[in-house]
């Protein structure tokens, strides 16, 4: 009996009575359906899978061109800003005092305490410290007076063409529990150019 025939004579809705020719057609195409549903699941995920990574490279490179676009938008202010570092640079570089001129900047640090009205109690210059470009003499002051003779002394120090920096300020009261004169200890440090051959090895 044809396919067709057996079709016809056979009740749909009851496949336990149907023949086993077309139980076994069924089977198949009931496999062959699941088959391709599940072929097209893997496809469609693994396009979404492609789909997501594009998108996330997408975003990615979005930001990134984003922030090259803003780089090169400042650009020119970039340019400005290491134009002018290099000015500040080479000005602060030109404060530093050629070896020969350090006696004269301890002379002027001890001239500064006294043209304040401080009394020196001490002036300890330390050992000479080597950096990469430049050396560092590190100055221990320990200078009496007032408050007023105390700002008169760093505006001076300050007024020193060549740089000097004052470190680990401390002012306490000449003589403990009395009003009146003080004492301030600082390291001052000035810096010099190192000569040809010098510096760290």
């Amino acid at each position: 009996m044809a396919l067709t025939d057996q079709l016809r004579s056979t009740d749909l809705s009851d496949p336990g009575q149907w023949p086993p020719s077309l139980r076994a057609a069924a089977v198949a195409a009931a496999l062959a359906l699941v088959l391709l549903f599940g072929a097209r699941v893997f496809a469609v995920d693994a396009e979404y899978a492609l789909l997501r990574s594009a998108q996330s490279e997408e975003t990615d490179l979005r930001r990134r061109f984003e922030q090259g676009q803003r780089r090169a938008a400042d650009l020119e202010g970039y340019r400005e800003q290491i134009a002018e570092i290099e000015r500040s640079f080479g000005t602060e570089l030109g404060r530093l005092s050629p070896t020969t001129e350090i006696p004269g900047l301890l002379a002027d640090l001890s001239q500064a305490g006294l043209n304040a009205g401080l009394e020196e109690r001490l002036f300890h210059p330390m050992e000479e410290q080597q950096r990469e470009f430049y050396a560092e003499l590190a100055v221990h002051l320990r200078l009496s007076g007032d408050y007023h003779q105390f700002g008169r002394f760093v505006s001076d120090i300050a007024a020193i063409p060549r740089l000097v920096t004052l470190h680990d300020i401390h002012i306490r009261p000449l003589n403990e529990g009395e009003t009146g004169e003080l004492v301030l200890d600082v390291i001052a440090r000035t810096y010099r150019h190192l000569d040809e051959g010098e510096g760290l090895p």
